[in-house]
């Protein structure tokens, strides 16, 4: 399945993805949120926002941004602050 197939995630975003060599929807998935969001902040974008990494986990588990539960929302945050401050 292409990326941009994916909820939430659109043709900008799946080229961000193809760049750091993720290619397809299964390989996202493979490849989990954490690290699809480190290899497009440090190598592509380094302004990549946490939409993008509410975006990253919603698409992975097929479900619209707004249905991500409050715990998961937290702990992508706390990534988020962790990659920023470093």
């Amino acid at each position: 399945m292409k990326i941009s197939d994916m909820k939430n995630l659109g043709t900008i975003n799946e080229e961000k993805l193809h760049s750091v060599g993720i290619k397809s929807a299964e390989e996202l998935q493979a490849i989990g949120t954490e690290k699809a969001y480190l290899l497009v902040k440090d190598l592509v974008d380094d302004d990549a926002c946490l939409h993008f990494l509410y975006a990253l986990e919603s698409a992975i588990q097929g479900i619209p941004k707004n249905e991500l539960t409050d715990q998961k929302r937290a702990e992508l945050r706390q990534l988020y602050q962790r990659v920023k401050a470093r």
